[in-house]
């Protein structure tokens, strides 16, 4: 998430080229819209700019006061003149900066129930991007220009804002809500000089976005139902903050940010003016996360969108980049499935890009689609664009392709089996399981080596590998694929990883994707049993979804490890694992099933 800190802090500073068009009659112009587009009629250097603090009916300093958000709103000077706006709204916990804040160490022994872990060793600093500029962005005047006003809400314990941070619990979610809610008269708001600040000049109709935890924060709003608030494009967003430090029971990193977990970036974004306040909050934090089993405790349920999805009447445009590893595909395929399922209006763009804005992809094509989609939430257009493929892709070459929906309605899961060979490279075969009562293969971890590096060796130790044939003719990947493995443990506490590669005729090979498990949650992510070393388990691993297309003569590999250095914890190297290749199978999740798999591979 620190990732998109400094990239929001950087866009902060770019603005959008637009032609303007100054009105010169007496009376305020009014919106404009032409092929179902808002058009830059006001000027958006002619704006109003007003602090407001608005009231949020929680108390999470515990000072016996409701909670303040900072407001910041950049309206069409015409508001003053009667014009009433919808209003783009972004929240954020990141327009004050950042503080230097140490993430915890991860070269540390797994927990196991009846064994004591060694303390935890010294953080590990990873340094603040310093005091933000003044609130503005990029798409700013864009929308200015265009007939809406644009509001930023410091998050709570940021900034001008009072209250403590808490890294996406019911607090924040308030907090932010709060702002929408002032929007349409039902809170309270006051002004720098504590006179009462009313939002006369706003039709009510909110539309919050942005980018990470920015565009996290609008699926927290909209999954409370809030009135008012019409539509949410929520970009490399979070969905359940669970799963984005931890997975089925492991504690696993943000892509880039070992150690980094729910109390390092609240200490990260407490940038409020009393610098004690919250220290129990976040002391708080620390100790109810749980970084010994991982498990998915009431702690984390709170900060779990999905669980009031049927709350949501927001429309949604989704964004993520098919190669975020910071925040994974796995916050946009649940999120987007449990919408669908609610029957709740909804869109999404993938590219092949990282944590990344699609502004900085295709510009035009994501501005015109924006405007149309703003134009229609907001304003009421009738521009079809609710009628438009639901999804808009972008492929390996750098192309883009519009779709019915994602994933791709002709996909269907195909189940492949690996064959003995692993310690080198065995076979995937896509017809037959391994005949007889056993065929085991064992590996022994080696956390200091990364996933890309076991995967570059002809032979190791420290995982198995299996491969297709080259591929006959290109195959597409859409959705989630799994691993159900058996699987037994020479020691009570292991992890596991599986990984979807891709290899090139030159040898290279590309991560398509990788998922993660303690096999002590093998039957829940909520609950810890004890593993008995020896014995056989079925354990799961649900790798990150994705849209992918292995080009003929590639290979589609597996590869199991136990811990993946840039991602899990990482014990010290030793602990075994034996797979059992007669229960063992690969379920891929195939445009055009069985019958394209075969093509590809026989």
């Amino acid at each position: 998430m620190k990732a998109a800190r400094t990239a929001v802090l950087l866009l902060a500073l770019a603005t959008l080229p637009l032609t303007a068009v100054t009105a010169e009659a007496a009376d305020p112009p009014g919106p404009v819209f032409t092929g179902g587009q808002a058009q830059p009629v006001f000027d958006p250097a002619d704006v109003v700019r007003e602090d407001v603090w608005v009231t949020a009916p929680v108390d999470s300093d515990h000072d016996g006061q409701d909670d303040l958000v900072h407001a910041q709103v950049v309206r069409p000077r015409a508001t003053q003149q009667g014009l009433k706006v919808p209003v783009v709204y972004q929240a954020s916990p990141y327009y004050a900066g950042g503080n230097d804040v140490a993430n915890h160490d991860v070269d540390v022994e797994l927990y196991a129930p009846g064994h004591a872990r060694a303390p935890e060793g010294p953080r590990v600093a990873a340094h603040g991007v310093g005091p933000a500029t003044p609130i503005t962005w990029r798409y700013q005047d864009y929308f200015t220009a265009r007939g809406f006003a644009v509001v930023y809400g410091e998050s709570l314990g940021t900034g001008l804002s009072t209250g403590c941070p808490t890294t996406g619990d019911v607090n924040e979610t308030i907090g932010a809500r709060s702002v929408v809610d002032w929007l349409n008269g039902r809170t309270p708001a006051r002004d720098a000089a504590g006179a009462a600040a009313k939002a006369d000049w706003s039709t009510g109709k909110t539309g919050m976005m942005g980018v990470s935890y920015n565009g996290t924060l609008p699926n927290a709003v909209a999954s409370t139902g809030v009135e008012g608030l019409e539509t949410i494009v929520p970009i490399a967003a979070i969905s359940s903050w669970y799963q984005y430090y931890r997975n089925d029971g492991a504690v696993v990193a943000a892509g880039g940010f070992q150690g980094e977990d729910a109390d390092v970036l609240a200490e990260y974004v407490y940038t409020r003016e009393d610098r004690q306040v919250c220290r129990p909050v976040i002391d708080g934090l620390t100790r109810d996360q749980d970084r010994v089993t991982g498990d998915y405790t009431p702690f984390w349920d709170v900060r779990n969108y999905r669980n009031d999805v049927a709350k949501v009447h927001a429309s949604v445009l989704a964004v993520h980049g098919l190669n975020d590893w910071n925040v994974k595909t796995d916050q946009v395929g649940e999120w987007y499935e449990a919408l669908k399922a609610h029957g709740v209006e909804h869109k999404i763009w993938l590219h092949q890009s990282g944590h990344a804005d699609p502004y900085s992809l295709r510009r035009d094509v994501w501005l015109a689609t924006l405007n149309k989609w703003m134009s229609h939430y907001l304003y009421g257009v009738d521009n079809g664009i609710q009628n438009e493929p639901k999804a808009t892709i972008q492929r390996e070459d750098l192309s883009w392709t519009d779709e019915a929906d994602w994933p791709a309605p002709t996909t269907s899961d195909v189940r492949v089996y690996p064959w003995p060979g692993g310690t080198a490279k065995g076979a995937i075969d896509t017809r037959n399981p391994v005949p007889g009562t056993a065929a085991v293969e064992t590996l022994a971890d080696d956390s200091s080596k990364t996933i890309e590096q076991l995967a570059g060796l002809a032979s190791s130790g420290n995982r198995l590998l299996y491969a297709t044939s080259a591929a006959k003719q290109s195959v597409r990947l859409s959705g989630t694929a799994r691993a159900d493995l058996a699987l037994a443990f020479d020691r009570p506490a292991a992890n596991v990883s599986a990984i979807l590669l891709d290899r090139a005729p030159d040898g290279t090979s590309h991560v398509i994707s990788r998922g993660w498990t303690d096999p002590q949650n093998r039957t829940s992510p909520a609950r810890t049993e004890p593993i008995t070393p020896g014995r056989t388990y079925k354990i799961g691993v649900e790798l990150m979804p994705k849209d992918y297309v292995l080009a003929a003569g590639h290979r589609l590999e597996f590869l199991l490890a136990s811990s993946d250095h840039d991602y899990t914890l990482r014990p010290k190297p030793g602990a075994g694992l034996a797979l059992d290749l007669t229960k063992t199978s690969v379920t891929l999740p195939v445009t055009g099933g069985k019958p394209a798999l075969r093509a590809a591979f026989g």
